[in-house]
C-alpha cells in the first residue's frame, strides 16, 4: 500500500516537472528574437552599439537593456568594424561631400558589401534637432573610400550614418548600422520638434499612419497614401519597395529602419502599406516616409510617439 502510494507520489512530481520544463520551453519560444529572422531584412540595422549612457524604458529587465542599445546605430565602431571620416566639420549653405571608410577587424578598409535593398550602401544625414533629413547612395573608390554628396547643411551638429552589410570576412552577412557626427559652423537656430500627429502632407500627398507601437515590442504599422482625398494606387517601387520608412528618436537621434512587409508587384502600390514597427525607446520619433510616383520621390516627415 505504501508502496503503491510512493509510485503515485513519484509519477505526479515527474508529470509536474515535465510540465514546467514545457512550459519554460514555450516561454522561450515565445521570447526569442529568431522569429524575425524568418522574415527577409528583418534584422537590417539591429547590431550596431548604442551611446553611452544610453536608456531602456524596460529598466533592469534581463535582455531589455541589450535589444535597445542594438538598434541605435549611434556608436562608430560594432563587432570590430568602424567608421573612420576625415570630416570633422563641413561647410554651411552649399553642398558638400562627406568621405568615409569602414574598416573591418584587421584594420583595413572593407570593399566587399553585399545588396540591401539594391544599395551597397545606406547613408543618412540628420540634424540634431530631426531636421534636414538626407538618404544618400555614396559612390565607392577602389580603395574602399566612400564619398556622400550632401544637399546644403545648415549650421549644427550633424549626425551622418552607415547602414551596411558586409560580403566578406568575419562580419559577412551581418546588419550594421555605424554613424559619426560632424559640425557645420554658423548661427544656430533650432527648431522644435513638431507635435505627434497621424496625418502628414508631401508635394500634395496626404500621408496617415494606423497603428500604436510599444517601445521594446514587435508592432505593425499601416501607412496609407492619398491625393485630393482619394486613394493613391500608382505607387511605384523605390529600393526594392513601395515605401522607405526611418525613424529617429528625439533627444539622443537613435536610429531605426522600420521594415516594409508590403509585396512589390509593379507600379500599382498603395494605397495601404504594412510595416514592421520595432521601435526599443519610448518616447517621440520622426519618421520619414520616402515613396515613388511617376519617377519622382518623395519625402513625408511626421511625429510618432512610442510608449
Amino acid at each position: 500500500m505504501f508502496a503503491s502510494h510512493r509510485f503515485t507520489v513519484r509519477r505526479r512530481a515527474l508529470a509536474a516537472a515535465g510540465t514546467a520544463v514545457a512550459l519554460a520551453l514555450t516561454l522561450a519560444a515565445c521570447g526569442s528574437s529568431d522569429d524575425s529572422s524568418s522574415m527577409p531584412g528583418m534584422d537590417h540595422g539591429t547590431h550596431s552599439s548604442a551611446s553611452p549612457g544610453a536608456s531602456s524604458p524596460m529598466g533592469d529587465m534581463p535582455g531589455m537593456n541589450h535589444m535597445a542599445a542594438a538598434v541605435s546605430g549611434l556608436s562608430d565602431s560594432q563587432d570590430g568594424y568602424r567608421l573612420t571620416s576625415p570630416e570633422r566639420a563641413l561647410a554651411s549653405g552649399k553642398p558638400a561631400a562627406y568621405r568615409f571608410t569602414i574598416n573591418g577587424t584587421d584594420g583595413k578598409p572593407v570593399t566587399a558589401f553585399a545588396l540591401e535593398q539594391t544599395q551597397r550602401m545606406h547613408f543618412y544625414a540628420i540634424r540634431s534637432d530631426l531636421t534636414g533629413f538626407q538618404h544618400l547612395h555614396p559612390v565607392m573608390a577602389p580603395d574602399g573610400t566612400w564619398t556622400a554628396d550632401l544637399a546644403a547643411l545648415t549650421p549644427g551638429t550633424w549626425r551622418m550614418f552607415t547602414s551596411f552589410t558586409p560580403d566578406s570576412g568575419t562580419g559577412k552577412g551581418k546588419d550594421l548600422v555605424l554613424s559619426r557626427t560632424v559640425t557645420v559652423p554658423g548661427s544656430v537656430a533650432e527648431t522644435p520638434l513638431p507635435a505627434p500627429a497621424a496625418t502628414a502632407e508631401a508635394d500634395g500627398y496626404t500621408i496617415t499612419v494606423k497603428g500604436q507601437p510599444m517601445a521594446g515590442m514587435a508592432h505593425p504599422l499601416t501607412v496609407s497614401v492619398s491625393k485630393d482625398g482619394k486613394p493613391v494606387t500608382d505607387l511605384q517601387p523605390y529600393l526594392d519597395t513601395y515605401a522607405h520608412l526611418t525613424a529617429f528618436h528625439e533627444g539622443d537621434q537613435a536610429f531605426a529602419h522600420l521594415h516594409p512587409t508590403t509585396r512589390v508587384t509593379g507600379d500599382n502600390g498603395g494605397p495601404d502599406l504594412a510595416f514592421h514597427a520595432e521601435l526599443p525607446t519610448a518616447g517621440n520619433w520622426r519618421l520619414f516616409l520616402q515613396f515613388q510616383t511617376g519617377g519622382k520621390l518623395h519625402t513625408a516627415a511626421m511625429t510618432l510617439n512610442v510608449g
